[in-house]
């Protein structure tokens, strides 16, 4: 590898520009200096001809990455320093508009567990590869965020309503599911990754991907969908909430009480982005979308609450706005609202 920060390799091998995430011991969490290393790493790569194909991994059988890093974000964000975590939001999604509109190939190699910052690292780019061990998830609600990284313009395009049920419960999806709602292309056993990826590094190429995909063990979504679709069929938490309760004990018991644990105005605000991100036109507007939420979420939702209660203090016990109701309709749309001047933008994309 040519270079060796910290927590992130990044470096040429063959005709590959390899970017391996190395912090395997927080299961490879994007802090703000990684994701800078690598948005760096894919402007230069962009246009330098020693580069025909950029691969995306990490370290460690456990995670491919697990998220951002948002202990200092909550830091800051109880002192009052709001500015921090917005810029790196703003950045990041940057990041991920730009692996979206990457002009070379590009491949995801995730095991593990993949939740909110890793799916928008790996789960953008064009040749997305799954494992035994890949373990998905979209859990922002339950910390009092939405999904965001581009997550909701994956959700909104998912078969039926399974956007709406993976969004607001932060389900978990296995290969076969993950690949089922869009969110990776192909299966490769994790004992033939050695194999494809001298294959990649060598030829510079995606197609040794197809040649090494096999079908996936059975997903639990596929069966699960004309529940889904029945009691997803609304935007509205009440409807929802009383479409799982008349399901009754299995489906409807358990996807209640996951429901329930999170934050009600996250929920209600995640419906309500999916609603419009259906209609978005690409993933830079449902980017700038995901901003206006994430961007005011420290002063005006729940996020730092949820934080204190799964992070800081662990005493899973967050205490919710509006918990165990649900948020005004004014509510919920203020913080969907514009942003006026902090709206969020995509200059950098043509530096």
């Amino acid at each position: 590898m040519a270079a060796d920060t910290q927590d992130v390799e990044i470096g040429i091998e063959g005709r590959a520009g390899v970017l391996r995430l190395t912090r395997p011991q927080a299961l490879n969490a994007l802090t703000h200096a990684m994701c800078r290393d690598i948005d760096a790493a894919l402007i230069a790569w962009q246009s330098d001809p020693a580069v025909d194909l950029v691969l995306i991994e990490a370290a460690g059988d456990r995670a491919f990455c697990a998220g951002g890093d948002i202990a200092a974000i909550y830091a800051q964000g109880i002192r009052g320093d709001y500015a921090p975590g917005q810029t790196f939001w703003r950045e990041e999604y940057r990041t991920n508009a730009r692996l979206f509109e990457y002009p070379k190939p590009v491949v995801s190699l995730m095991q593990g567990f993949v939740m909110g910052g890793g799916v928008g690292l790996g789960c953008h780019v064009g040749h997305r590869v799954v494992c035994e061990s890949t373990q998905m998830s979209m859990p922002e609600c339950g910390i009092g965020l939405i999904p965001d990284v581009g997550g909701t313009f994956l959700l909104a395009r998912a078969p039926g309503r399974l956007g709406d049920y993976l969004g607001t419960t932060g389900a978990r999806m296995g290969p076969a599911d993950a690949i089922l709602a869009g969110f990776a292309d192909h299966f490769v056993p994790h004992d033939a990754w050695p194999a494809l990826r001298a294959a990649l590094v060598e030829t510079s190429t995606p197609d040794a991907i197809a040649r090494a995909a096999a079908p996936p063990p059975q997903g639990r979504l596929e069966g699960l969908r004309p529940q889904i679709d029945r009691a997803f069929g609304t935007a509205d938490l009440a409807t929802i909430r009383a479409a799982l309760t008349a399901a009754g004990e299995g489906f409807g018991a358990d996807t209640a009480k996951a429901l329930n644990r999170a934050s009600p105005l996250s929920v209600a605000a995640t419906l309500a982005l999916l609603q419009a991100v259906r209609r978005a036109p690409d993933l830079r507007h449902a980017l700038m979308l995901e901003y206006r939420f994430t961007h005011r979420a420290m002063q005006h939702a729940d996020f730092l609450e949820g934080i204190r209660a799964q992070i800081i203090d662990k005493d899973r016990n967050p205490r919710w706005r509006h918990a165990g109701g649900e948020p005004p309709e004014a509510e919920v749309a203020a913080m969907l609202a514009p942003l006026g001047d902090e709206e969020l933008t995509f200059e950098e994309e043509s530096a």
